[in-house]
């Protein structure tokens, strides 16, 4: 399966793992939190941007291989998250 993104395409079959977050700034670091985490603290940090994270990294790999797609509302990372939903029907 391929995705068509913003960054280009994403063959699906080997992402390893799937994630939405949020990137915050907090004294001075900068950080990927869950949604979750985000929608309980997110008062008390300043949040930059929400991520749609395309994980390739195989267990073992030390260095990562992502490819992460950068949102500035919640709103568009979840309309971004249906697109890829539907190709998983």
């Amino acid at each position: 399966m391929i995705y068509r993104s913003q960054k280009g395409a994403i063959d699906l079959t080997k992402v390893t793992r799937l994630y939405p977050a949020g990137v915050i700034e907090m004294e001075g670091e900068v950080a990927e939190m869950s949604l979750e985490w985000i929608d309980l603290y997110g008062e008390k940090v300043k949040l930059l941007y929400y991520v749609l994270v395309f994980d390739f990294t195989q267990p073992g790999e030390e260095e990562k291989n992502r490819t992460v797609l950068q949102f500035d509302t919640k709103e568009a990372l979840m309309q971004e998250m249906q697109k890829v939903a539907t190709l998983y029907k």
